[in-house]
């Protein structure tokens, strides 16, 4: 019998391979394939918004260097020198002590509460605070807020408790935040010279903030005063490397402050939280959060920080950066909002493997209104499957070593640096805000993931892709206004930005930086078509057998459903007189020819004359080339939002929508732009 050696190398006797071997495998692949190009890496790599290049294959050489190790500086690979999981925190923006106590007892480790002061004592009547940490929100009423926590602890201290001082969580205090969300200027002293920094100790709200700040370092170590909010730069349409570099503007901004108003440096780094948006795209948010803690470390070193130890968690330096993560508003949908779960999910898990301190999930419904049991359960339970299933908080930093991660999060964190330069040489967070600077960056963002988003190069299944026509919405409660925030400019007066478009924040009634969801415009025109008395549809002229039409007229059918317009199909004929007799029975007054490149040669032009003389008023064809008496193409790449528009205006949908069951908050409302009602298209073409 032959003993097998100690150690099994299956590719022992074969050479390794080497790169340009497998450049040179690969490109022979790719030209049997029809694709032209120098290189694998010229065909096969993308380019983020940040301009960060994903290559189709790393190596070993694509290492930038040692990493480290975890809990040590840079806290590239975390925080911590071991990892057990993460803090389960829940946002609620309502005022439900059932809901909270619900998610207590049921997984949640943490309260996010986006309420009002006055609402505080009853939301946590029955909550041990010594058990959990709270985080508010509560914009321009911040001190407020922290005044209601600290009384509510107090009164708890007889005869037992530890009171304020056992407090854990953050204030909430983010003056430079609110100021991009809303365009508030009544903090942020904008009454400084021109070319001085505005990020000073000057005003009401960062007086505050510090004075908050050094309330907690001296008398409550498990608090944290001020909040570091990226999400608003995110929420704004901007990449990743720019939610990062707004956020070490921000962050240092506040050090200057806290600096400042009295705090030790190493306290003032005590003093912050990060917010970061984690998507579904798995591996930049991964790297994100990797980033983040790298450049903050890098920060730290350029202040003179040192590794002192957070009293509240010993095992963590001030100067290693708190995070929690938020899965993404943007990419929410209010369409097919169960897809919701999906992403969610892979937000979440990109975040923990990421090494976020804590993870807010979004519950599905978010888009539509105010959660119900359901979907908080459901976001609940995402934390729990990943961890106590998934096991993913078993291992720290899984990533670390990854040549594709390592480089990716070099590369982002490079980027993000610049950025965050940028905003430094322009005087500052406070004064890049206020001269338009961040506003003009994250717009020129936003439209060329816009300009994807309408050619379905970045896919939204379940809206722009896989669309469910027969959908039934939940009903939810609306979401109540936030609080402490100041009401911004009515639509039509001086200085309210024009729907859709940045103003710049900080300027005189401006609104602050847009709210983004990826998936309005599509959405837009769904709740339009649902206004319908009847929906309108689009006739497919399918020409010869099924196995020639099929793949174009069911990509065809699901460009046109991406709109909410029904798709009716002739089935395999040839005959034009067929198709055309089939075109007026269907009622339609738009038609697409779906069939193969041959078949169109043979067919199309007189299948098309009969549809025109049937009273077609505008004829598709699904795929390119040019064919007599067809008006336009649809195809992989074409800008499908310019087609569905052009084709409402064919179908006379637009003009006026008639009263009718619609999509969420009512009849031809758009719910992503806070159920405004969408009752016809402008001279673009637009829903409005």
């Amino acid at each position: 019998m032959t003993v097998p050696p100690e150690e099994l190398r299956p590719a022992a006797d074969l050479p390794p391979p080497t790169r340009d071997e497998w450049r040179e495998l690969a490109l022979g692949v790719l030209r049997k394939s029809g694709v032209q190009a120098s290189s694998p890496e010229e065909a096969l790599a993308s380019t983020t918004y940040d301009g960060v290049t994903v290559a189709p294959l790393y190596d070993a050489a694509d290492l930038p260097g040692d990493p480290g190790l975890p809990g040590a500086a840079p806290y590239l690979r975390g925080a911590r020198p071991v990892r057990g999981g993460w803090d389960v925190r829940q946002r609620h923006e309502a005022a439900d002590p059932e809901a909270v106590l619900a998610d207590l007892e049921n997984g949640v480790t943490s309260l996010w509460l986006a309420l009002a002061p006055e609402d505080l004592p009853r939301v946590l009547e029955r909550v041990h605070l010594e058990l959990i940490s709270v985080v508010l929100e509560a914009g321009e009423r911040t001190g407020e807020a922290a005044e209601a926590l600290l009384a509510i602890a107090a009164r708890r201290a007889e005869p037992a408790g530890s009171g304020a001082a056992g407090l854990t969580g953050n204030l909430g205090a983010d003056p430079l935040g609110l100021r991009a969300r809303t365009g508030s200027t009544a903090h942020t002293g904008t009454g400084t010279a021109t070319g001085a920094r505005t990020d000073a100790v000057t005003d009401t709200a960062m007086e505050e903030a510090v004075a908050l700040a050094r309330r907690c370092a001296a008398d409550l170590p498990g608090l944290r005063a001020l909040v570091v909010d990226a999400t608003p730069y995110h929420d704004a349409g901007g990449g990743d490397a720019e939610e990062l570099g707004c956020s070490l503007a921000t962050g240092v901004a506040y050090l200057r402050a806290l600096t400042g108003g009295g705090l030790g440096l190493e306290q003032a780094f005590g003093q912050l939280e990060f917010r970061y948006a984690a998507t579904a795209d798995q591996f930049l948010t991964v790297a994100k959060f990797r980033a983040a803690r790298r450049l903050w470390a890098r920060v730290a070193e350029a202040c003179g920080a040192g590794p002192e130890p957070d009293p509240a968690d010993p095992g963590r330096a001030l100067a290693a950066q708190l995070q929690h993560a938020v899965t993404s508003s943007a990419m929410m949908t209010a369409r097919d909002p169960w897809v919701n779960m999906l992403r969610t999910t892979l937000a979440c898990f990109a975040a923990g493997i990421g090494g976020a301190d804590a993870v807010t999930v979004q519950p599905f419904d978010a888009r539509l209104g105010l959660p119900d049991a359901f979907s908080r359960r459901i976001a609940r339970n995402t934390h729990a499957l990943l961890v106590e299933e998934a096991h993913v908080a078993r291992v720290t930093d899984p990533a670390g070593g990854s040549f594709y991660a390592e480089r990716l999060t070099a590369d982002l964190a490079e980027r993000a640096w610049a950025w965050f330069q940028e905003i430094e040489r322009a005087g500052g967070m406070a004064r890049a805000l206020e001269s338009g600077l961040v506003a003009g960056r994250l717009a020129a963002t936003r439209e060329r993931r816009a300009a994807n988003i309408a050619r379905r190069r970045d896919p939204i299944t379940g809206v722009s892709e896989f669309p469910n026509l027969d959908e039934r919405l939940p009903e939810r409660t609306p979401r109540p206004a936030a609080p402490g925030t100041p009401r911004p400019a009515a639509p039509g007066t001086a200085g309210a930005a024009a729907p859709g478009t940045a103003a710049p924040a900080g300027a005189a009634g401006a609104e602050g930086l847009p709210v983004v969801h990826h998936a309005r415009e599509f959405e837009a025109l769904r709740d339009l078509a649902d206004a319908q008395e009847t929906r309108p549809a689009v006739f497919l002229a399918t020409i010869g057998p099924v196995a020639a039409h099929t793949a174009r007229a069911s990509f065809a059918a699901n460009l046109f459903q991406a709109g909410g317009l029904a798709t009716v199909a002739c089935g395999p004929l040839t005959d034009p007189g067929e198709i055309a007799a089939a075109f007026t029975a269907s009622g339609a007054r738009v038609a697409c020819l779906c069939s193969g490149d041959k078949l169109y040669g043979e067919h199309a032009e007189a299948v098309a004359a009969a549809l025109a003389g049937a009273g077609a008023k505008r004829i598709w064809l699904a795929g390119r080339g040019d064919h007599p008496n067809v008006d336009g193409n649809v195809y992989a790449g074409c800008d499908a939002l310019a087609v569905l528009r052009e084709t409402f205006g064919d179908l006379g949908v637009g003009r006026t929508a008639p009263d009718g069951p619609a999509g969420p908050g009512g009849p031809g409302t758009d719910p992503a732009a806070g159920g405004g009602p969408v009752t016809a298209l402008d001279e673009k073409g637009e829903a409005r």
